[in-house]
């Protein structure tokens, strides 16, 4: 499976004003489309930390490296001037994201949200991209997403509003991910167990596991108290929907069997 880390960039995450919802939204739509989520991260808005954090990406051998945040006008948006020092491709005006960037900005002067559409220094900032990148059409903002071939990475910068994140990887990103990724797929089986203590389950899951190495199996509490119940993921990717399905069964129905054997009922099979 590919693999993926993930940068959330941004002072405020970091001083607890906003909760970063972004990358947990992320690892869902990439885990969904078969990529392996392999770390993530939240920085400041510190241009030596984002390099040090993409350049250790690479050392990494990572396949693909998602930003989100510093996209911006502002000075303290740094995120493309980092990306370009750790690349080493520089800096320079992309007509195509320049178009992007004005054409939001007529749109919004159009109704009256802003008083002029004019290409200002501030504005032209979110269009100057690294050497080669592919700017990200976004409808839900200004600042273009990027998407940077680097060696046998790649590297995809988001904006940090939620909105506008979103509104790239849905319209402009899964596209190109799909291609990246194959035809491979993620499945997930959950079993709700009727039991209050976890180290009871453990040696069972043990068991499943080895004769089921295929499938990733872990168990999480569910709720806390007398009645403790536990929810037990079974997943996997690959690139045979009906080969992931078998397997998932085959290790769903050993494990109910074993579960029940010792003697923790098993209150629930579902496929999310």
């Amino acid at each position: 499976m590919p693999v993926c880390e993930i940068l959330a960039i941004g002072n405020e995450l970091l001083q607890g004003d906003v909760l970063d919802t972004n990358t947990h939204w992320l690892i869902q739509q990439i885990t969904a489309i078969g990529g392996f989520i392999g770390r993530t991260a939240m920085l400041r808005d510190d241009g030596a930390a984002i390099v040090g954090a993409l350049q250790d990406a690479r050392e990494r051998k990572v396949d693909l490296i998602i930003t989100s945040g510093g996209l911006g006008p502002t000075d303290d948006d740094l995120t493309l001037e980092a990306v370009s020092v750790a690349t080493g491709c520089p800096l320079e005006l992309c007509p195509e994201a320049r178009e992007m960037v004005a054409e939001t900005y007529r749109v919004l002067a159009a109704r009256g949200l802003f008083p002029d559409a004019d290409m200002t220094p501030a504005r032209e900032k979110m269009a100057r991209l690294p050497q080669g990148a592919i700017p990200l059409a976004n409808s839900a903002g200004a600042a273009p997403g990027v998407l940077l071939s680097w060696e046998n990475s790649r590297i995809v910068c988001l904006p940090g509003v939620p909105g506008e994140l979103k509104a790239i990887y849905s319209e402009s990103l899964r596209p190109i991910l799909r291609g990246m990724f194959g035809e491979s797929t993620f499945i997930e089986w959950c079993l709700t167990a009727d039991c209050a203590d976890e180290s009871l389950l453990a040696p069972v899951l043990a068991a499943v596991q080895r004769q089921h190495t295929e499938v990733y199996i872990k168990s999480r509490a569910r709720r806390l108290g007398i009645d403790l119940t536990f929810d037990i993921t079974l997943s996997c990717s690959g690139v045979e929907v009906d080969q992931l399905e078998a397997a998932l069964r085959s290790a769903a129905t050993e494990l109910q069997a074993a579960l029940v054997g010792a003697g923790i009922p098993v209150l629930d099979i579902t496929q999310r």
